[in-house]
């Protein structure tokens, strides 16, 4: 039981930094990027690459695989989302745009690494199991734990508490109000795009080590769960993100250790219809108006 809640810990963290990047970017923008599933399966071929030709160690390939993610997320604002702003339909083409963007990235992957899975070298990482409390654990798991939580957490404090964050609450409030008293509106949006791409494609670094490899569909298989996470956790709301990742992540595995892995995929659609039904703001959500 213990090391089954210990897996979920492990795997709601995971959750939780890919879902902070889509409630970032939809917190302050109100723009649904559905490119951030590609950027994330970017982020863990690039890591793969890296790691193969190169063989740098995981505390250089991450920073660099988290600037690749922010070049990236800057483009796709460029590209995918800006040209559309001031349009009556802005939000849904944003969306066309974004997927559209995704599918390009995807197809760019493909041709480069081919449809077969990518792993990382033999040996690329310490194969060390530690006991704590009756509960085995690999040092890849604590470390994915540790990263995932010390992103999070870092990323809250520079929402909250630095100049930066403050010009993005301002355009989250009002965009309007933010450019009257001087913030650079375009800035601040590419700027949290690269925010969010960059969180986004660590954690399929995160991911595909703790998978050993990774494929083209890396960020399917956890896109449906980041919009369930973002849900129960609050639209907009980082906490809530954070929260909502590991209650997922419990109660996967929970439902395995009661049942078995094939009830696994029910858990987050039930736990979103749930809370959709006794509390439609998500758990840690608030009603908000913003003016445009």
């Amino acid at each position: 039981m213990l090391q089954q809640l210990a897996n979920g810990v492990f795997s709601g963290a995971i959750y939780a930094l890919f879902a902070i990047g889509f409630t970032l970017v939809f917190g302050i923008l109100r723009h649904l990027n559905l490119a951030h599933a590609a950027i994330f399966t970017a982020g863990a071929f690039v890591g793969i690459e890296l790691a193969t030709r190169s063989g740098i160690p995981l505390w250089l390939l991450l920073p660099i695989v988290a600037a690749a993610g922010g070049i990236a997320g800057v483009l796709l604002e460029r590209v995918a989302f800006r040209p559309l702003a001031g349009r009556d339909d802005e939000h849904f083409a944003g969306l066309i745009s974004s997927v559209a963007f995704g599918s390009v990235l995807i197809a760019l992957l493909q041709a480069r690494y081919g449809t077969e899975p990518q792993s990382f070298p033999s040996g690329y990482f310490p194969n060390q199991l530690y006991e704590i409390a009756g509960v085995r654990v690999t040092l890849v798991q604590l470390l994915t734990l540790g990263l995932a939580l010390a992103l999070m957490l870092g990323l809250a404090w520079l929402v909250s508490k630095s100049s930066l964050g403050r010009s993005m609450r301002a355009v989250a409030e009002n965009p309007t109000a933010a450019r009257v008293v001087g913030v650079n509106v375009g800035r601040v949006t590419a700027g949290t795009y690269a925010l969010s791409s960059s969180l986004g494609a660590v954690a399929g670094v995160l991911l595909s080590i703790n998978l050993g490899q990774a494929n083209r569909d890396l960020g399917l298989s956890i896109e449906l769960i980041g919009f369930a996470v973002i849900i129960l956790g609050g639209l907009g709301s980082l906490w809530g993100a954070m929260a909502a990742g590991l209650i997922l992540g419990l109660a996967e595995a929970l439902t395995i250790h009661l049942f078995d892995s094939t009830w696994k995929g029910l858990v987050a659609f039930a736990l979103l219809f749930a809370v959709l039904v006794l509390r439609p703001k998500g758990l840690f959500g608030s009603v908000r108006v913003r003016e445009v």
